[in-house]
């Protein structure tokens, strides 16, 4: 799944179309259903921002169109009148540019605020929101295992399988800990390293991968084996070693 970097590098792209009236397509039947070329078409494009997994793209008329790319969704920019193969969802069409989004799964239309007010702070924001993103991790209850409070967009948006894992690892904090049995100073490291990494993917370099989809292999750490399990209500996989992130009711071998 797309993370936080991955949206903030396709907002980034998608502002060359900011400031023009866009020409709005959309050749999916599942995407035409929704009425928003209707909608749209003509209107000028404000701003996009990423908050979180969510990219949301500012209208005139207080309209804010709002991208979740799940598993498949792609948001491609090219110059105007490229040709392709298939249907995609949706076709922004600038003076020069058009931005096209395969495979996108949701699309929603709403007005205002309405998207970014379901959604925890940013994990990239600037200035990072420390102390909010703690005080919602502390205000649900602390037996929650931390790997999978960490996924809950409506306490930290950002955060994917892949950061999870990695920045869990880099402070040595096992995703099947209780949030209660983490102190602040560890929740905070933890947050601030996958903001630092999640940055760095945004400018295009992402970090090497110590643990994610690596179970069965040596830890560059500690040589144990990496171990991977489903874990919370969804099940998404965390990887782990169990060398050196201890802690929790991690699951048998």
């Amino acid at each position: 799944m797309p993370e936080g970097d991955s949206l903030h590098r396709a907002a980034r792209s998608l502002q060359v179309l900011t400031g023009q009236r866009i020409e709005v397509e959309t050749p999916h039947p599942r995407a035409s259903g929704k009425q928003l070329a209707e909608r749209l078409d003509g209107r000028l494009l404000e701003s996009v921002e990423a908050v979180g997994k969510n990219l949301l793209l500012h209208f005139e008329g207080g309209l804010v169109l709002r991208s979740h790319l799940r598993m498949t969704g792609r948001w491609r920019v090219e110059p105007r009148g490229s040709t392709r193969v298939g249907l995609p969802w949706l076709v922004l069409r600038g003076d020069e540019h058009e931005a096209v989004l395969w495979n996108g799964p949701v699309l929603e239309l709403g007005r205002g605020a309405s998207f970014s007010s379901r959604l925890g702070p940013d994990i990239l924001a600037q200035p990072f929101d420390l102390e909010t993103m703690l005080e919602r991790l502390r205000a649900v209850p602390q037996a929650r295992e931390v790997g999978d409070a960490l996924l809950d967009q409506r306490l930290v948006s950002g955060i994917g399988n892949l950061w999870r894992a990695e920045s869990l690892w880099d402070i040595r904090v096992s995703p099947w800990r209780p949030l209660g049995d983490v102190s602040d100073d560890e929740l905070g490291a933890v947050l601030q390293s996958a903001h630092e990494k999640m940055r760095t993917g945004v400018e295009g370099t992402r970090p090497l991968r110590h643990v994610y989809r690596r179970s069965g292999r040596a830890c560059r750490r500690c040589g144990s084996v990496i171990r991977s399990a489903g874990q919370g209500e969804q099940a998404r996989i965390a990887y782990w070693c169990p060398g050196c992130q201890r802690g929790g009711n991690e699951p048998s071998l």
